[in-house]
């Protein structure tokens, strides 16, 4: 088939750019601190406010949560994931698949007596150190 001046050109479809944004741990300078501050909002005004239960020492909560960083990574998935099975395009049973597969088990790894928060206390954060690993040989 050849083009005449009155057949307008074939179009492509319009190329979106789908890339998500990228995971907090891979973020520097003020993408991180806007992507935390947005991440401690959620965990100040809906996570802890509903799903935050006492703390015991066999269930500790840090007040310093960002301070670890495993907790904000672990967070910031689970944050993620309420807002991708929250939203309007997550169906009835978006919420449901969200306590399922995400709540319960990140709240369960961060409050586990030998979790990240082990040591924490009401008021009081405890650094801790990481496990130290030999230079690989090869």
């Amino acid at each position: 088939m050849t083009m005449t001046s009155e057949q307008p050109a074939p179009t492509e479809p319009a190329q979106e750019d789908k890339r998500e944004p990228p995971f907090i741990l891979y973020m520097e300078g003020a993408e991180y601190d806007d992507a935390l501050h947005r991440l401690t909002l959620w965990v100040r005004h809906l996570l802890l406010p509903v799903y935050g239960r006492e703390v015991t020492s066999m269930a500790p909560w840090c007040p310093g949560w960002w301070r670890h960083p495993e907790a904000i990574a672990q967070l910031y998935g689970l944050w993620m994931a309420w807002q991708d099975l929250t939203g309007p395009a997550a169906g009835l049973t978006g919420p449901a698949i969200w306590h399922r597969d995400h709540l319960a088990h990140v709240m369960a790894s961060l409050r586990d007596p030998n979790g990240p928060f082990a040591g924490c206390k009401p008021g009081a954060h405890r650094e801790k150190e990481a496990p130290g690993m030999e230079p690989y040989p090869g």
